[in-house]
């Protein structure tokens, strides 16, 4: 392993353990076995090498909830919408329990990216890659229309995208009230009920 992957794996060691804001270069040194000096060149800054790292990691992050998504509903009643709703963000749930220290993290670099230009550039470009697979999810766009399907798709995936990250920061703050995947299903059901009433 070179010089480039070690700094990565020690950044995202830190990242989890200091967060951000609280990682200096020299823990990362420290974590990587590297030198100061492997960071100027490799990455050009600390920040940049911490971007990197979250990003890698919030990418791997991002193909696990792929492949919950995309698991077959194999229980009884997987032809209910609303069953299928639940069940897909069950498993979700499941992933914030699981990847606790990688949200939080992610969290707090949230934080960061309103001060630092090149965090925030990544974080916004991962956002609008997630927002059409999450529509896609859960919502057959038109074909015969591509731009009804591109509006579609968007307004779809900031709704989703929205849910998301709410229910993730649920999680970090209070695992024991935060959503479950009925409760998720059951909101939108009245949401949509709600949507037809004032129709």
């Amino acid at each position: 392993m070179g010089h480039r992957e070690e700094l990565l794996d020690g950044a995202a060691q830190c990242l989890y353990e200091k967060g951000f804001g609280r990682t200096t270069a020299r823990d990362v040194v420290a974590a990587s076995g590297t030198n100061l000096a492997s960071i100027g060149y490799h990455f050009g800054s600390k920040d940049a090498l911490l971007t990197e790292a979250l990003m890698r990691a919030t990418a791997a992050w991002g193909e696990e909830l792929d492949r919950a998504l995309a698991e077959p509903d194999t229980a009884a009643g997987h032809d209910d919408p609303e069953r299928r709703v639940e069940d897909t963000w069950g498993r979700v749930v499941d992933l914030f329990s699981t990847q606790r220290r990688l949200w939080a993290t992610h969290v707090e670099a949230l934080a960061q990216a309103e001060r630092l230009p090149e965090l925030r550039t990544a974080l916004a470009e991962a956002q609008r890659e997630v927002r059409e697979g999450l529509a896609l999810t859960f919502h057959t766009l038109p074909d015969d229309d591509p731009e009804a399907a591109d509006r579609r798709a968007h307004v779809l995936g900031v709704v989703y995208q929205a849910l998301l990250t709410g229910v993730m920061v649920q999680w970090l703050l209070d695992p024991e009230t935060a959503p479950t995947g009925k409760d998720i299903a059951e909101g939108l059901r009245v949401l949509g009920d709600r949507s037809e009433a004032f129709a």
